[in-house]
């Protein structure tokens, strides 16, 4: 019988799906590098979510593992490199949160524009701070979207209704254009020179290095908003928090850290900044779709062979 560890928090239908399937399936959370690399040799397949690092160490001492799944798209906590060597397959779950994710891109979107959290903070303060917020509409505003893929396309159609012009930067979507009549694409330079909203929902550069940096943001418009929901080293976060005091920028919106988690990090307790700890992708029905996907790609694989959502 196939046994699987689950060794992030995400919704029990993964654990009854293995179950149902009669595959062996232990969860344990919260566990360290080492307590890992004790117990992994006992295992065919493991699930994570963003918690666990998938280190070189751990697949060095997992003997048995055949496949490793990423509840969620990114996989940047995997070594992906090193699981091809020792042949384990890496599968995601694409499009399993990208509603989630997306909707969370639009709720920091209006957040940062109408100034919500000070709004907040400051009214349950009873300080009524009604003259000094003065907010800013989405419509009629032109938004520029880097990456076209899930979460990308679902934020495009979500502000459909505010009468916005949309720029994609998307290296895929000029073979797909057809599909999306309510966009245009666009190079990097005119989302970086033309958007009131700079969205980003791409991944990461191969080299690590941040796709916008401060020679971007000195040509943005000084009413402009930045929107992270993707990757944290995206952008260069001390350049982000330079043009920010320096007004280059109105504002941003980050989900997403250079280190995670966050617990100090140069953008804190900047007015202009609204902060949220990667929480872009965790609703109620996400997690559950992509405890669901993730569970039975694993089954399908160690009991059929069958691969889905391959990296």
């Amino acid at each position: 019988m196939p046994k699987v560890l689950i060794s992030d928090s995400m919704s029990n239908v993964a654990q009854k799906i293995f179950e149902k399937n009669n595959i062996s399936v232990d969860v344990k959370t919260g566990l360290s590098e080492e307590e890992i690399i004790k117990i992994i040799p006992d295992y065919d397949g493991m699930v994570v979510r963003s918690a666990t690092k998938v280190t070189k160490n751990i697949m060095e001492a997992a003997k048995n593992l055949k496949v490793i799944g990423r509840a969620g798209a990114g996989v940047d906590n995997i070594d992906v490199p090193t699981a091809k060597e020792k042949n384990m397959i890496v599968m995601n779950t694409p499009g399993g949160n990208a509603n989630a994710t997306a909707e969370h891109a639009f709720a920091l979107i209006m957040s940062v524009l109408r100034k919500i959290p000070f709004a907040n903070e400051t009214t349950h303060k009873g300080q009524w701070e009604k003259k000094n917020i003065k907010g800013t509409e989405l419509s009629k505003k032109t938004l520029g979207i880097v990456g076209f893929g899930n979460v990308g396309v679902r934020l495009s159609n979500l502000v459909k209704g505010f009468d916005m012009k949309i720029l994609v930067n998307s290296k895929s979507l000029e073979s797909r254009k057809s599909e999306y009549p309510h966009v245009e694409n666009a190079s990097f330079d005119d989302l970086v020179t033309k958007c009131d909203i700079l969205s980003f929902h791409c991944k990461a550069a191969a080299d690590g290095k941040p796709l916008l940096t401060k020679d971007h943001l000195k040509k943005m418009k000084p009413t402009s908003y930045i929107i992270n929901a993707a990757r944290g080293n995206i952008v260069d976060e001390n350049d982000l928090n330079e043009a920010l005091n320096e007004g280059l920028i109105a504002g941003a919106a980050v989900d997403v850290f250079s280190k995670e988690p966050a617990k100090e990090n140069v953008l804190f307790n900047n007015p202009k900044a609204v902060l949220t700890p990667h929480v872009a992708a965790s609703t109620t029905e996400a997690s559950i779709v992509v405890a669901e996907m993730v569970a039975n790609q694993i089954s399908d694989f160690l009991l059929n062979g069958k691969k889905i959502n391959t990296i």
